[in-house]
This record gives structure tokens, sequence and C-alpha cells, in this order.
């Protein structure tokens, strides 16, 4: 009976040495947490990202679209397509006048032909051979007439007016070739410059529209959601994509009054994911809000009591891609 009552009193003896060690050990636990976390602020949020909605500017169904949802693209990638058919003809249209108001604008430049001028000198001499010889024709009747009345007035008549016209005729095709050995005048050959390049522009508007029935990514970034579907009218008004940016990121936390004058901007700080605990991600406070606010139900923190707190903006590099929209994370802030 003496051996168990001295193995029982040891066994309690040891039992309190255990206690009292544990509750050293943890007393120095619970002074260790308390030292470092007065040399760091701990704050939790989530992560935020720059978003672009992507909408065509022109207004017409949507022929088709090339990328998905959770699809990463580059700048300047072609994601979706509208129907060009209608604008297509309007094109081939306006590239048709082009042509022919260059062809016409090349023919002023170029002057007449060789051919053309010798073809104008044969009809010059050809209608002055009929005006002279209608002139003849009215000089004899009026010979005869004036002589021994052998032709009627009205025979005089017709053979004057049959040389008038002749050398009406004559003066015409001389006037003809006059401008083919002249060449155009510089009106004219402003006045068709004029005409081709208002139709240059018009091709150029043309193929500016034809540019604005493809959708294309304006910067990096992964497509969060994928709006309309082939066959649905777009326009300027309506979404076809969501887009985040994958630039610059940032992690939004929320900091007590009391704690603002402990953090300053471009100061260091280290992020936190729950699927990383051991790999940190390099940040520095980019943005603290100058005016208070009450806390955002959103907010996680350690207390969640209404309170006066300050929007701060810890701005990260992550090239892994790593951090997706509304993801909790936690600061750390080295004081």
């Amino acid at each position: 009976m003496d051996t168990m009552g001295k193995r029982k009193k040891i066994i309690a003896v040891l039992g309190l040495l255990l206690v009292i060690l544990g509750g050293w050990f943890y007393h120095q636990h619970q002074q260790a947490v308390q030292q470092a976390g007065a040399h760091e602020l701990k704050l939790s949020g989530n992560v935020d990202v720059r978003e672009v909605s992507l909408a065509f500017r022109q207004s017409d169904r949507i022929a088709e679209l090339l990328v998905d949802a959770g699809d990463r693209v580059k700048k300047g990638q072609l994601l979706a397509r509208l129907d060009t058919s209608e604008l297509q003809l309007s094109r081939s249209k306006a590239a048709a006048q082009l042509a022919s108001q260059q062809s016409a604008v090349d023919k002023l430049h170029n002057g007449s032909r060789s051919e053309e001028i010798r073809q104008a000198e044969a009809k010059v001499r050809s209608a002055r051979a009929s005006a002279d010889y209608a002139a003849g024709v009215y000089a004899r009747r009026q010979q005869i007439y004036d002589s021994v009345a052998g032709v009627s007035a009205q025979e005089l008549d017709n053979a004057r007016s049959q040389s008038e016209a002749a050398n009406a005729q004559a003066a015409e095709a001389e006037q003809a070739l006059s401008e083919l050995q002249n060449g155009p005048r510089s009106e004219d050959v402003s006045q068709a410059e004029y005409s081709l390049k208002a139709l240059e522009d018009e091709l150029s508007r043309q193929d500016y529209l034809l540019s604005q029935y493809e959708l294309r990514a304006p910067a990096d970034g992964v497509i969060r959601d994928r709006l309309l579907e082939a066959g649905d009218m777009a326009g300027a008004s309506s979404p076809v994509f969501k887009l985040s940016l994958l630039d610059k990121k940032w992690v939004r936390v929320y900091v007590k009054e009391t704690e603002l004058g402990k953090i300053y901007e471009g100061q260091s700080a280290e992020v936190y994911i729950d699927s990383q605990p051991d790999r940190p991600i390099s940040g520095q406070i980019g943005y603290i809000a100058s005016t208070a606010e009450f806390t955002p139900k959103t907010v996680q923190t350690d207390d969640l009591r209404t309170a006066l707190v300050y929007e701060v903006r810890v701005y990260v590099d992550d090239p892994d891609q790593v951090l997706r929209l509304g993801m909790p994370a936690t600061v750390r802030v080295a004081l």
C-alpha cells in the first residue's frame, strides 16, 4: 500500500509539473505573439482588379465569337466579328467609283494623245472644206439672183443658212482642236482631283467602319464573362465581354482610425492568400483614403464591429496570376 501511495504521489507531482510547465510555455508564446504583433499590422481584405466592358461601336448581328470565359487574351487579339455583308457591298461600290475617277484624273494629267489630235485636225479640214463649199454655193446663187433672177429668194436663203451652219461647224471643230492642243484647264484638273480625294476619303471611311465591326482586346487580360452569343444583336450599349486586366492589382483593406498613423503611402507590405500561406506576395501601400467611412459588411476583421475606418489599397505585382477578383487576402505591414 505504501508503494502504491508513493507512486500516486509521484504521478500527481509530475502531472502538476507538466501543467505548470505547459502554462509557462503558453505564457511565453503569448508574450512572443504580443511582441510580434506590436511590430506588425495585420489587415484582412479582398483582391481587386481593373475590368473593362467590351462592346462594338457599330450595331449589327454578331457573326462570330472567338474566345470564351476564362481565356487569356493579348492586346490587339481579335475577339469577335459582326456581320459585314451590307458594308462590304457599300465598300465595293466606293472602290469602283474611286477607280473610275482615278482614270479620269490620269487622263487629264496625261493630256491628249497624238492620235486624238490628228483625228481632230482631220475633222477641222473636213468642216472647213464643207464651209468653203457652202460659201461658194451661196455666192453663186447670190450672183444669179442679182443678175438674172434665176433663183428664188427661198433658195437664196437656204444657201445662206447652209453656209452659216457649215462655218459654225468648222469653228466648233477648230475650237475642239485648240482644246486638245492646249490640254485641260487647271480648274478642270483641280475639280477632278477634289472629286478623287472625296472618293478616297469615303473608301477610308468604309475601311474604318469595317474595322469597327471587329472587336479586339485593348490590353492583356482574362475574359471574365461572355455576355452575348453569335446571332445576338450587338451595339455600343450592349457589352459582349468583361475583360479583367492583368497589369496592376491591389488588395482593398480597411484600417481603424487608431492604427492609421502607423502606415504611409509607399510603405512595403506582404500579401498572403489561403492557397499559398507560406509564399507571400510583395506589395506596397499606394493609396490611403482621406475620409473615413463606416465598416462595410464585406470587410473581414478580427473584431467585426461597426466603426470608422479608412480604405487602403495595397498594390502588388502578380506575374504568376494567382490573385483573382474578390479573393480574400491577408496583408501584413511591418511597423
